[in-house]
């Protein structure tokens, strides 16, 4: 299934989704050294988000967060791609300056059919779930 989107950082992403209900902190949420969610409570706490494409509604906290997104692209622990509901500044710029690829505002609301385990592709604003 190919499902059309709105195309934020450049670039292809292969790899299993990691699905959270929950908004991402990368700063304070997530180990910049191991790409574990760390933040206590959270849906994904223990999950390692490394080589993964990363689902969740959007980002939070501080603008530190860009960087701890570029740490864990550094320390090849960050996620393969990112998928949002609707994405915001944070999120958005550590996808660019990190070169992962984002998208968001996936058409005619197909958000919510993206679960944990799917094998999907990113690809330049297009995203394709194998079925």
């Amino acid at each position: 299934m190919k499902i059309k989107s709105r195309k934020i950082s450049k670039g292809k992403a292969e790899g299993q989704l990691l699905v959270s209900k929950d908004a991402i902190s990368f700063f304070g949420g997530v180990d910049p050294d191991t790409g574990i969610v760390v933040e206590k409570g959270h849906a994904l706490e223990g999950e390692s988000i490394a080589g993964k494409i990363l689902v969740f509604p959007n980002g939070k906290g501080s603008t530190v967060g860009s960087y701890t997104l570029y740490r864990l692209k550094k320390n090849n622990k960050a996620p393969a791609g990112i998928i949002n509901k609707e994405c915001e500044a944070i999120v958005a710029v550590g996808a660019i300056i990190s070169q992962i690829p984002l998208i968001d505002k996936l058409e005619n609301n197909k958000y919510s059919a993206l679960k944990t385990g799917m094998n999907a592709k990113i690809d330049e604003g297009e995203l394709v779930l194998e079925e």
